[in-house]
């Protein structure tokens, strides 16, 4: 689908949703592309959040599909598969929950901790955003992309630090 871009000062009112997520697009991928050149090639967005939803004190399953406002279900998949990529670990029982049965099995009740080479992804993506913005401040000038983050924090409601966007994004 081609939408065609209005010229000059002003555009036409769907132009600046997508303007915002081609934005949002641009600096996710080129960070991406980073982790991939860095060790970390399995890494896709989702991960990222699902990671900062872990956090550095760990969280369960639950609490990470909260936190993404996901399903378990959903929550679970990503940390089966992040674990799988050696991002996260089950720790032992969170002891919330009597009822569980003996042997824990139930994956859900269970700590998802970061793993070093979790933390180190962390890491270097928080670098890499670092990078974009000075790039993007090479390429606005400083002081644009200063009103620009400042002008954005103005117009978007409450907590901005939301990790609830893939939920969002797929209800």
């Amino acid at each position: 689908m081609s939408i065609s871009s209005s010229e000059g000062a002003g555009g036409a009112g769907y132009e600046l949703p997508l303007l915002l997520l081609a934005a949002f697009r641009a600096v996710i991928d080129e960070a991406h592309a980073e982790l991939a050149d860095r060790g970390h090639p399995d890494l896709r967005p989702a991960h990222g959040f699902a990671m900062q939803a872990v956090g550095t004190f760990g969280a369960t399953a639950a609490d990470v599909g909260r936190r993404l406002g996901v399903s378990k279900q959903a929550a679970g998949k990503t940390i089966d598969r992040l674990a799988e990529l050696g991002y996260v670990e089950r720790a032992g029982n969170t002891g919330r929950a009597p009822e569980a049965s003996a042997g824990n099995t139930d994956r859900r009740r269970k700590l998802v901790r970061l793993t070093p080479r979790g933390m180190e992804a962390l890491a270097l993506s928080a670098a890499a955003f670092e990078r974009v913005r000075a790039r993007w401040a090479g390429l606005l000038g400083a002081d644009r992309l200063a009103a620009m983050e400042a002008d954005l924090r103005a117009v978007a409601p409450g907590q901005v630090f939301r990790l609830d966007i893939p939920g969002w994004l797929g209800s």
